[in-house]
């Protein structure tokens, strides 16, 4: 999978643009900053937006390609941003996230709840945690995502996912993705919001 995205990632133009994903800066922008995570942040378009509202970012992926333009973007936009290139189950922290954003971070089945359970340590009590992904239902009606069914979120799935939330909502929905090449047109997405 890293080859893949250091591939992607390779082209002068950013794969899913350089403004935030629309959910997350909905839900961003009436918030306290405080200290956020963005596992899987790719060229850094939503760890550029948090910074420039004051948000303390930490990020990482697992391409250097990603890194790269991620820092190029944060050096354009003036902010500060530390992005790790490191493997989702390797990252290390202390539990002091105020907020971890999961933003289409689609993984094969037999590694998709070890990695979200040792990140979701990592946020703090009353954190909160933010997930957009694709649906099952986009494989055959949508556009974008990964193409193995497998790969892909259910409602259900992200409920048993995220049991560590003491508050948590689900929900699909169909949007209009406008974020660079990669994401365009209509979608189903699984949104989901909690409270750790």
């Amino acid at each position: 999978m890293k080859d893949f995205w250091n591939q992607r990632y390779a082209a002068d133009e950013y794969a899913y643009g350089t403004a935030p994903n629309a959910f997350f800066k909905a839900v961003l922008d009436p918030l306290p900053p405080g200290r956020i995570l963005l596992p899987a942040e790719g060229e850094g378009r939503n760890a550029v937006y948090a910074a420039k509202l004051g948000w303390e970012v930490v990020a990482f992926d697992q391409s250097e390609g990603g890194q790269k333009k991620a820092m190029k973007l944060a050096h354009e936009a003036n902010v500060t941003i530390t992005y790790y290139v490191v493997d989702a189950l390797e990252y290390k922290s202390e539990p002091f996230f105020d907020l971890i954003f999961y933003g289409f971070f689609h993984v094969p089945p037999i590694v998709l709840q070890p990695i979200y359970d040792h990140l979701n340590t990592f946020l703090k009590p009353g954190g909160t945690l933010l997930l957009e992904g694709f649906s099952k239902n986009n494989l055959s009606k949508g556009s974008g995502g990964p193409q193995s069914v497998a790969m892909l979120f259910s409602a259900e799935s992200i409920l048993d996912l995220l049991d560590d939330c003491s508050k948590l909502e689900v929900w699909e929905e169909e949007t209009i993705l406008n974020e660079g090449p990669y994401h365009q047109g209509s979608a189903y997405v699984i949104r989901a919001q909690g409270v750790k």
